[in-house]
């Protein structure tokens, strides 16, 4: 009896010990891919420049040797949840990550809620739009399943934040009234599909693919690229 315990325990062990060096490859094959212009002739040709465009937002050292770009959209539940750890990292690596803003519209408020954050940079309150339009998605945002109530009124509720930061409502208003941003969420979003985006958020990372929303592995990727 106690040959077969010991027997059960042995096998017990290689598996769990095969387990981890499985998910350990699977994590490491694919993160390696990183975005080129040529590879194999099965996959889409990328090019590194859909990555970063001149008038994407950006925050952090511009020279910093680590980029982080997310193609994210801000009325997304999970955008929302991965937020503070993407912010946290910035600031545990100051100096050496800098954080790339590319868009995914993909729900029904995006657009507007996207639109309400250039608007407000051009005002220089990128970030702090950002910020309160995650903080606040439960009141403006769709949510998934069944949504008990009346829909919200959007549109007041970015003029009560706008207001809330202390917006110019009239340059507000005249970025909404000519649909002023339009043509580079539609751009951010075909960029993001060329590089096989499908879900928000997806992060690279000096154009490697994270490959799970876990913090231990964006930080993994981050200290690859820095060694």
């Amino acid at each position: 009896m106690r040959k077969e315990i010991k027997i059960l325990g042995a096998i017990a062990i290689v598996i769990i010990i095969a387990a981890f060096i499985g998910a350990n490859y699977y994590r490491s094959s694919v993160q390696s891919e990183r975005v080129t212009s040529g590879g194999n002739s099965n996959k889409p040709q990328l090019n590194p420049e859909q990555l970063v465009r001149p008038d994407s937002p950006t925050l952090g050292a511009a020279d910093a040797p680590v980029t982080i770009v997310e193609f994210l959209d801000p009325e997304c539940e999970s955008c929302r949840a991965f937020n503070p750890t993407v912010k946290k990292l910035l600031k545990d690596y100051d100096g050496k990550v800098r954080l790339v803003v590319r868009y995914m519209p993909l729900h029904p408020n995006s657009l507007s809620a996207a639109t309400f954050t250039e608007a407000a940079g051009e005002q220089g309150k990128y970030w702090q739009a950002q910020e309160m339009l995650f903080q606040k998605q439960p009141e403006w945002g769709t949510k998934h399943g069944p949504s008990p109530g009346a829909p919200a009124d959007v549109n007041a509720l970015f003029k009560k934040y706008a207001a809330e930061l202390g917006l110019d409502a009239a340059k507000m208003d005249g970025a909404f009234a000519a649909n002023r941003y339009a043509a580079k969420l539609e751009r951010d979003k075909k960029d993001g599909q060329s590089l096989g985006v499908r879900q928000t958020p997806t992060i690279f990372v000096n154009g490697r693919r994270l490959a799970r929303l876990y913090e231990s592995d964006l930080k993994s990727l981050i200290d690859e690229e820095l060694r």
